[in-house]
Protein backbone atom coordinates (compact mmCIF):
# COMPACT_ATOMS: atom_id res chain seq x y z
CA UNK A 1 0.00 0.00 0.00
CA UNK A 2 1.31 3.66 -0.95
CA UNK A 3 1.25 6.61 1.12
CA UNK A 4 2.89 10.04 1.41
CA UNK A 5 5.77 9.44 3.34
CA UNK A 6 8.59 12.49 3.18
CA UNK A 7 11.72 13.40 4.86
CA UNK A 8 12.14 17.32 5.32
CA UNK A 9 15.87 18.00 4.66
CA UNK A 10 17.76 21.45 4.02
CA UNK A 11 21.07 22.14 2.65
CA UNK A 12 22.22 23.43 6.23
CA UNK A 13 20.42 24.63 9.64
CA UNK A 14 18.43 28.08 9.61
CA UNK A 15 16.69 27.07 6.50
CA UNK A 16 13.30 26.82 7.91
CA UNK A 17 13.12 22.91 8.36
CA UNK A 18 11.02 23.03 11.68
CA UNK A 19 8.40 25.43 10.84
CA UNK A 20 7.66 24.06 7.58
CA UNK A 21 7.46 20.51 9.04
CA UNK A 22 4.84 21.79 12.15
CA UNK A 23 2.87 23.35 9.05
CA UNK A 24 2.71 20.59 7.22
CA UNK A 25 2.25 18.23 10.32
CA UNK A 26 -0.74 20.74 11.00
CA UNK A 27 -2.41 21.00 7.69
CA UNK A 28 -2.71 17.37 7.18
CA UNK A 29 -3.99 16.87 10.77
CA UNK A 30 -6.77 20.01 10.06
CA UNK A 31 -7.51 17.80 6.88
CA UNK A 32 -8.78 14.91 8.72
CA UNK A 33 -5.24 12.87 7.95
CA UNK A 34 -3.75 10.86 10.58
CA UNK A 35 -0.66 12.45 10.13
CA UNK A 36 2.98 10.46 11.96
CA UNK A 37 5.95 12.57 12.48
CA UNK A 38 9.34 11.47 13.42
CA UNK A 39 12.56 13.44 13.92
CA UNK A 40 16.59 12.25 12.95
CA UNK A 41 18.71 13.11 15.40
CA UNK A 42 18.39 12.49 19.72
CA UNK A 43 16.56 16.50 20.02
CA UNK A 44 14.01 16.42 22.37
CA UNK A 45 12.04 19.56 21.54
CA UNK A 46 11.76 19.20 18.20
CA UNK A 47 9.58 16.11 18.39
CA UNK A 48 7.37 18.14 21.72
CA UNK A 49 6.34 20.23 19.12
CA UNK A 50 5.88 17.86 16.42
CA UNK A 51 3.26 15.90 18.87
CA UNK A 52 1.88 19.69 19.41
CA UNK A 53 1.06 19.85 15.78
CA UNK A 54 -0.10 16.46 14.70
CA UNK A 55 -1.84 15.14 17.95
CA UNK A 56 0.62 12.25 18.24
CA UNK A 57 3.69 10.94 19.54
CA UNK A 58 6.66 11.69 17.56
CA UNK A 59 9.87 9.61 17.39
CA UNK A 60 13.66 9.59 17.20
CA UNK A 61 15.11 8.16 14.10
CA UNK A 62 18.78 8.06 15.24
CA UNK A 63 21.59 5.64 13.41
CA UNK A 64 23.83 6.53 16.00
CA UNK A 65 21.92 5.58 19.00
CA UNK A 66 20.04 2.86 17.51
CA UNK A 67 20.88 0.63 14.29
CA UNK A 68 19.48 0.33 11.17
CA UNK A 69 17.06 -2.30 11.75
CA UNK A 70 15.58 -0.61 14.65
CA UNK A 71 15.01 2.53 12.70
CA UNK A 72 13.39 0.65 9.99
CA UNK A 73 11.21 -1.38 12.50
CA UNK A 74 10.08 1.42 14.33
CA UNK A 75 9.53 3.87 11.17
CA UNK A 76 7.24 0.81 9.94
CA UNK A 77 5.16 0.08 12.95
CA UNK A 78 4.41 3.69 13.26
CA UNK A 79 3.64 4.52 9.73
CA UNK A 80 1.20 0.81 9.49
CA UNK A 81 -1.18 3.21 11.34
CA UNK A 82 -1.17 6.63 9.72
CA UNK A 83 -2.21 8.27 6.08
CA UNK A 84 0.83 10.12 5.84
CA UNK A 85 4.64 10.22 7.22
CA UNK A 86 6.75 13.23 7.63
CA UNK A 87 10.51 13.04 8.93
CA UNK A 88 12.22 16.17 9.85
CA UNK A 89 15.77 16.30 9.50
CA UNK A 90 18.81 17.67 11.49
CA UNK A 91 21.45 19.87 10.43
CA UNK A 92 22.16 20.10 6.63
CA UNK A 93 21.07 17.37 4.65
CA UNK A 94 24.52 15.38 4.66
CA UNK A 95 25.45 16.63 8.26
CA UNK A 96 25.83 13.35 10.06
CA UNK A 97 28.02 12.34 13.00
CA UNK A 98 31.35 11.29 10.67
CA UNK A 99 30.68 12.19 7.43
CA UNK A 100 27.39 11.38 6.07
CA UNK A 101 26.92 8.64 8.37
CA UNK A 102 23.75 9.61 10.71
CA UNK A 103 22.53 12.19 8.79
CA UNK A 104 19.04 12.76 6.78
CA UNK A 105 20.24 11.78 3.78
CA UNK A 106 21.36 8.62 5.42
CA UNK A 107 18.03 8.13 7.10
CA UNK A 108 16.26 8.67 4.06
CA UNK A 109 18.01 5.87 2.71
CA UNK A 110 17.58 3.21 5.33
CA UNK A 111 13.57 4.00 4.90
CA UNK A 112 13.56 4.47 1.31
CA UNK A 113 11.70 7.59 1.45
CA UNK A 114 12.09 10.74 -1.20
CA UNK A 115 13.63 13.85 0.82
CA UNK A 116 11.86 17.07 0.06
CA UNK A 117 14.42 20.34 0.44
CA UNK A 118 13.70 23.52 2.48
CA UNK A 119 15.92 25.81 0.52
CA UNK A 120 16.95 29.18 1.53
CA UNK A 121 16.59 31.09 -1.53
CA UNK A 122 17.46 34.75 0.00
CA UNK A 123 19.49 36.65 -2.33
CA UNK A 124 19.51 33.39 -4.64
CA UNK A 125 18.14 33.43 -8.11
CA UNK A 126 19.85 31.41 -10.99
CA UNK A 127 22.53 30.05 -8.71
CA UNK A 128 20.23 27.82 -7.05
CA UNK A 129 20.36 25.29 -10.17
CA UNK A 130 24.01 25.13 -8.86
CA UNK A 131 23.32 24.18 -5.30
CA UNK A 132 19.98 21.65 -6.37
CA UNK A 133 22.35 19.57 -8.50
CA UNK A 134 24.87 19.34 -6.13
CA UNK A 135 22.46 18.19 -3.75
CA UNK A 136 20.67 15.88 -6.23
CA UNK A 137 23.75 13.88 -7.57
CA UNK A 138 26.09 13.59 -4.39
CA UNK A 139 24.78 10.66 -3.27
CA UNK A 140 22.93 8.00 -5.97
CA UNK A 141 20.92 6.53 -3.21
CA UNK A 142 19.12 9.82 -2.43
CA UNK A 143 16.26 10.48 -3.72
CA UNK A 144 14.84 14.42 -4.54
CA UNK A 145 10.93 14.46 -4.19
CA UNK A 146 11.15 18.27 -4.86
CA UNK A 147 11.78 21.68 -3.45
CA UNK A 148 10.42 23.74 -1.49
CA UNK A 149 11.94 27.44 -1.52
CA UNK A 150 11.77 29.58 1.79
CA UNK A 151 12.48 33.33 1.98
CA UNK A 152 11.43 34.38 -1.28
CA UNK A 153 10.68 37.52 -1.94
CA UNK A 154 7.91 37.63 -4.57
CA UNK A 155 6.27 35.58 -7.36
CA UNK A 156 8.65 36.95 -10.21
CA UNK A 157 11.29 36.14 -8.16
CA UNK A 158 10.00 32.56 -7.56
CA UNK A 159 10.40 32.26 -11.41
CA UNK A 160 13.99 32.33 -11.21
CA UNK A 161 14.15 29.68 -8.82
CA UNK A 162 11.28 27.56 -10.34
CA UNK A 163 13.55 27.90 -13.83
CA UNK A 164 16.47 27.07 -11.90
CA UNK A 165 15.19 23.75 -10.49
CA UNK A 166 13.20 22.87 -13.35
CA UNK A 167 16.46 23.07 -15.45
CA UNK A 168 18.43 20.39 -12.90
CA UNK A 169 15.33 18.37 -12.83
CA UNK A 170 14.05 18.78 -9.64
CA UNK A 171 10.50 19.58 -9.17
CA UNK A 172 9.72 22.98 -7.38
CA UNK A 173 6.66 22.55 -5.17
CA UNK A 174 6.24 26.47 -4.35
CA UNK A 175 7.68 29.20 -2.64
CA UNK A 176 7.22 30.71 1.36
CA UNK A 177 7.37 34.45 1.43
CA UNK A 178 9.99 36.08 4.50
CA UNK A 179 6.89 36.22 7.28
CA UNK A 180 8.27 38.52 9.78
CA UNK A 181 5.12 37.81 12.79
CA UNK A 182 6.50 34.07 12.50
CA UNK A 183 10.03 35.07 12.30
CA UNK A 184 9.37 35.84 15.72
CA UNK A 185 7.09 33.52 16.79
CA UNK A 186 9.53 30.78 16.02
CA UNK A 187 11.96 31.87 19.23
CA UNK A 188 9.58 30.74 21.08
CA UNK A 189 9.99 27.16 19.84
CA UNK A 190 13.18 24.99 21.59
CA UNK A 191 12.94 27.13 24.39
CA UNK A 192 10.31 25.80 26.69
CA UNK A 193 7.48 23.31 25.78
CA UNK A 194 5.51 23.36 28.20
CA UNK A 195 3.20 26.16 27.12
CA UNK A 196 1.25 24.03 24.87
CA UNK A 197 -1.59 27.13 23.80
CA UNK A 198 1.12 29.34 22.87
CA UNK A 199 2.98 26.48 20.46
CA UNK A 200 -0.27 25.61 19.36
CA UNK A 201 -1.30 28.92 18.21
CA UNK A 202 2.16 28.78 16.45
CA UNK A 203 2.03 25.80 14.54
CA UNK A 204 -1.87 27.04 13.63
CA UNK A 205 -0.22 30.10 12.42
CA UNK A 206 2.39 28.06 10.36
CA UNK A 207 -0.14 25.88 8.97
CA UNK A 208 -2.10 29.16 7.63
CA UNK A 209 0.40 31.28 6.22
CA UNK A 210 3.61 29.09 5.16
CA UNK A 211 1.73 26.91 3.02
CA UNK A 212 -0.02 29.51 1.05
CA UNK A 213 2.23 28.54 -2.02
CA UNK A 214 2.74 25.34 -2.00
CA UNK A 215 1.84 22.40 -4.33
CA UNK A 216 0.70 20.11 -1.08
CA UNK A 217 -1.08 17.88 -4.31
CA UNK A 218 1.64 17.64 -5.80
CA UNK A 219 3.54 17.30 -2.84
CA UNK A 220 2.05 14.09 -1.82
CA UNK A 221 1.90 12.54 -5.56
CA UNK A 222 5.66 12.73 -5.33
CA UNK A 223 6.22 11.26 -2.11
CA UNK A 224 3.55 8.45 -2.37
CA UNK A 225 6.00 5.29 -1.78
CA UNK A 226 5.19 1.66 -0.32
CA UNK A 227 4.58 1.45 3.45
CA UNK A 228 7.49 -1.13 4.69
CA UNK A 229 5.84 -3.86 6.41
CA UNK A 230 5.54 -4.26 9.92
CA UNK A 231 7.73 -6.86 11.97
CA UNK A 232 7.93 -6.36 15.46
CA UNK A 233 8.26 -8.32 18.86
CA UNK A 234 6.95 -7.03 21.64
CA UNK A 235 7.84 -8.89 24.89
CA UNK A 236 4.85 -9.25 28.06
CA UNK A 237 4.85 -6.55 30.51
CA UNK A 238 5.58 -7.67 33.82
CA UNK A 239 3.41 -5.53 36.35
CA UNK A 240 5.20 -6.75 39.53
CA UNK A 241 7.89 -4.34 38.64
CA UNK A 242 6.98 -0.90 40.21
CA UNK A 243 8.90 1.94 37.81
CA UNK A 244 8.14 5.99 38.84
CA UNK A 245 8.90 8.70 36.22
CA UNK A 246 9.38 12.43 37.12
CA UNK A 247 6.99 14.35 34.80
CA UNK A 248 6.39 17.81 34.89
CA UNK A 249 7.62 21.38 33.80
CA UNK A 250 11.46 20.64 34.99
CA UNK A 251 11.72 17.02 34.41
CA UNK A 252 10.50 16.38 30.54
CA UNK A 253 13.18 15.22 28.29
CA UNK A 254 12.14 11.28 27.28
CA UNK A 255 11.99 9.29 24.60
CA UNK A 256 8.98 7.71 24.05
CA UNK A 257 10.46 4.55 22.87
CA UNK A 258 12.20 4.38 26.08
CA UNK A 259 8.95 4.55 28.32
CA UNK A 260 7.41 1.63 26.11
CA UNK A 261 10.36 -0.11 26.86
CA UNK A 262 9.96 0.50 30.66
CA UNK A 263 6.07 -0.32 29.83
CA UNK A 264 6.91 -3.49 28.93
CA UNK A 265 8.84 -4.06 32.13
CA UNK A 266 6.24 -3.33 34.73
CA UNK A 267 3.36 -0.34 35.79
CA UNK A 268 4.65 2.91 34.51
CA UNK A 269 3.38 5.85 37.43
CA UNK A 270 4.50 9.20 36.90
CA UNK A 271 5.15 12.07 39.71
CA UNK A 272 6.37 15.94 39.68
CA UNK A 273 9.10 16.57 41.98
CA UNK A 274 7.73 20.08 41.72
CA UNK A 275 4.30 19.93 43.07
CA UNK A 276 4.08 15.86 44.76
CA UNK A 277 4.70 15.61 48.31
CA UNK A 278 6.67 12.35 48.11
CA UNK A 279 8.11 9.80 45.84
CA UNK A 280 5.22 7.18 44.87
CA UNK A 281 6.42 3.28 45.92
CA UNK A 282 8.39 2.02 43.27
CA UNK A 283 11.03 -0.23 42.75
CA UNK A 284 13.09 1.66 40.11
CA UNK A 285 12.85 5.35 39.80
CA UNK A 286 13.83 7.65 36.27
CA UNK A 287 14.92 11.26 36.91
CA UNK A 288 15.18 12.52 33.23
CA UNK A 289 16.37 15.79 31.82
CA UNK A 290 14.34 18.84 31.64
CA UNK A 291 15.09 22.38 32.82
CA UNK A 292 15.68 22.14 36.69
CA UNK A 293 17.69 25.63 36.19
CA UNK A 294 14.05 27.23 35.14
CA UNK A 295 12.29 25.73 38.87
CA UNK A 296 15.03 25.65 40.63
CA UNK A 297 13.77 27.59 43.26
CA UNK A 298 10.30 25.94 43.49
CA UNK A 299 12.38 22.49 43.30
CA UNK A 300 14.29 23.65 46.72
CA UNK A 301 10.81 24.51 48.20
CA UNK A 302 10.05 21.46 48.13
CA UNK A 303 11.30 19.68 51.17
CA UNK A 304 8.96 16.77 51.80
CA UNK A 305 10.00 15.82 48.06
CA UNK A 306 13.47 16.54 48.29
CA UNK A 307 13.14 14.33 52.04
CA UNK A 308 11.75 11.41 50.12
CA UNK A 309 13.95 11.44 47.22
CA UNK A 310 16.86 11.25 49.40
CA UNK A 311 15.30 8.58 51.43
CA UNK A 312 14.74 6.27 48.63
CA UNK A 313 18.49 6.88 47.68
CA UNK A 314 20.09 6.16 50.93
CA UNK A 315 17.68 3.11 51.27
CA UNK A 316 19.38 1.44 48.15
CA UNK A 317 16.50 2.31 46.05
CA UNK A 318 17.51 1.67 42.19
CA UNK A 319 17.36 5.55 40.38
CA UNK A 320 18.33 6.18 37.29
CA UNK A 321 19.03 9.97 37.04
CA UNK A 322 19.88 12.07 33.73
CA UNK A 323 21.03 15.56 33.23
CA UNK A 324 18.72 17.05 35.00
CA UNK A 325 17.84 14.23 37.07
CA UNK A 326 21.34 14.53 38.45
CA UNK A 327 21.45 17.78 39.02
CA UNK A 328 18.35 17.46 41.16
CA UNK A 329 20.15 14.83 42.97
CA UNK A 330 23.39 17.28 43.22
CA UNK A 331 23.96 19.45 46.62
CA UNK A 332 22.65 22.94 44.77
CA UNK A 333 22.62 24.52 41.87
CA UNK A 334 23.59 28.13 41.12
CA UNK A 335 22.33 29.88 38.06
CA UNK A 336 23.60 32.49 35.88
CA UNK A 337 23.17 35.55 38.14
CA UNK A 338 24.83 33.45 41.12
CA UNK A 339 21.62 32.87 42.99
CA UNK A 340 21.89 29.06 44.49
CA UNK A 341 19.46 26.58 45.84
CA UNK A 342 20.14 23.81 48.03
CA UNK A 343 19.06 20.22 46.25
CA UNK A 344 18.32 16.42 46.96
CA UNK A 345 22.52 16.68 48.42
CA UNK A 346 22.58 12.89 47.47
CA UNK A 347 26.34 13.47 45.90
CA UNK A 348 28.69 15.36 47.14
CA UNK A 349 28.86 18.10 44.49
CA UNK A 350 26.92 20.85 43.60
CA UNK A 351 26.08 22.04 40.20
CA UNK A 352 26.56 25.89 38.17
CA UNK A 353 25.26 27.85 35.06
CA UNK A 354 27.72 30.11 36.01
CA UNK A 355 29.97 31.17 32.64
CA UNK A 356 27.80 28.48 31.02
CA UNK A 357 29.41 26.66 28.20
CA UNK A 358 27.58 24.13 25.79
CA UNK A 359 29.02 20.76 26.03
CA UNK A 360 26.87 18.31 23.11
CA UNK A 361 27.87 15.29 21.44
CA UNK A 362 27.04 11.52 20.98
CA UNK A 363 28.26 9.44 23.35
CA UNK A 364 28.76 5.86 23.95
CA UNK A 365 30.09 3.32 27.43
CA UNK A 366 29.97 0.03 28.74
CA UNK A 367 28.25 -0.40 31.69
CA UNK A 368 28.11 -4.78 33.25
CA UNK A 369 28.69 -5.67 29.73
CA UNK A 370 26.18 -4.06 28.14
CA UNK A 371 27.27 -1.09 25.37
CA UNK A 372 24.63 2.00 25.85
CA UNK A 373 24.57 4.71 23.39
CA UNK A 374 23.18 8.43 23.96
CA UNK A 375 23.75 11.79 23.94
CA UNK A 376 24.75 14.79 25.80
CA UNK A 377 23.62 18.02 25.95
CA UNK A 378 23.86 20.82 28.86
CA UNK A 379 25.00 24.42 30.12
CA UNK A 380 26.12 23.87 33.62
CA UNK A 381 29.10 22.46 34.95
CA UNK A 382 30.01 20.03 38.26
CA UNK A 383 31.82 21.91 41.20
CA UNK A 384 32.72 19.62 44.11
CA UNK A 385 33.62 16.34 44.82
CA UNK A 386 33.25 14.08 41.10
CA UNK A 387 35.81 11.60 42.06
CA UNK A 388 33.62 8.82 42.59
CA UNK A 389 32.82 8.72 38.32
CA UNK A 390 32.96 5.58 37.09
CA UNK A 391 32.95 4.10 33.24
CA UNK A 392 35.04 5.36 30.46
CA UNK A 393 32.49 6.96 28.02
CA UNK A 394 33.91 7.78 24.54
CA UNK A 395 32.48 10.32 21.79
CA UNK A 396 30.97 8.82 18.30
CA UNK A 397 34.03 8.91 16.94
CA UNK A 398 36.01 6.90 19.74
CA UNK A 399 37.66 9.36 21.70
CA UNK A 400 37.63 9.91 25.22
CA UNK A 401 34.89 11.63 26.31
CA UNK A 402 35.17 13.79 29.70
CA UNK A 403 31.32 12.93 30.80
CA UNK A 404 31.62 11.38 33.87
CA UNK A 405 28.80 8.43 35.37
CA UNK A 406 28.36 8.20 38.94
CA UNK A 407 26.99 5.06 40.66
CA UNK A 408 26.08 4.99 44.71
CA UNK A 409 24.55 2.07 46.25
CA UNK A 410 21.81 1.68 43.19
CA UNK A 411 21.90 4.99 42.26
CA UNK A 412 23.62 6.00 38.49
CA UNK A 413 23.61 8.98 37.70
CA UNK A 414 25.06 11.23 34.58
CA UNK A 415 24.74 14.13 31.92
CA UNK A 416 24.55 11.52 29.42
CA UNK A 417 21.00 10.85 28.11
CA UNK A 418 20.65 6.95 27.80
CA UNK A 419 18.74 5.99 24.72
CA UNK A 420 18.04 1.73 25.51
CA UNK A 421 14.23 1.61 24.03
CA UNK A 422 14.61 0.29 20.37
CA UNK A 423 17.65 -1.96 21.41
CA UNK A 424 15.66 -3.93 23.54
CA UNK A 425 18.03 -3.16 26.84
CA UNK A 426 16.45 -3.38 30.28
CA UNK A 427 16.72 -0.68 32.02
CA UNK A 428 15.80 -1.80 34.99
CA UNK A 429 18.61 -4.74 34.87
CA UNK A 430 20.98 -2.98 34.07
CA UNK A 431 20.99 -0.58 36.72
CA UNK A 432 20.90 -3.75 39.23
CA UNK A 433 24.09 -5.02 37.47
CA UNK A 434 25.81 -2.23 37.11
CA UNK A 435 25.46 -0.85 41.11
CA UNK A 436 26.31 -4.81 41.97
CA UNK A 437 29.39 -4.53 40.04
CA UNK A 438 30.45 -1.32 41.99
CA UNK A 439 30.18 -2.71 45.04
CA UNK A 440 32.36 -6.12 44.29
CA UNK A 441 34.87 -3.64 42.49
CA UNK A 442 34.93 -1.21 45.55
CA UNK A 443 34.62 -3.27 48.46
Amino acid sequence: MEKPQLLIAAPHSGSGKTLVTLALLRHFKNAGMRVQPFKCGPDYLDTKLHSIAAGVLSYNLDLFMADAAAVRRRYAQEVSRADIAIVEGVMGMFDGYSGSKGSSAEVAKVLDIPIVLVVNAKAMAHSAAALLKGFSSYDAGVKIGGVIFNFVGSASHYEFLKNAAIEVGVEPLGWIAPLPQLAIESRHLGLQTENADKLDSICEAAASLLLQNVNLGRLTELTAVPAALVSCDISPQSPAIRIAIARDAAFSFVYPSNIEQLEREGSVTYFSPLSDSKLPEADLVYLPGGYPELHAEELARNHSMISSVRDYCDRGGAMLAECGGMIYLSKYITLSDGATYPLVGYFDFGTSMVNAKCTLGYRRVSLAGTEIRGHEFHYSHLEGDTSNSEAAVTTAAGRAASTKIFIKRRTLASYFHFFWGENGVSIVKLVDEVSKQSRMQNG
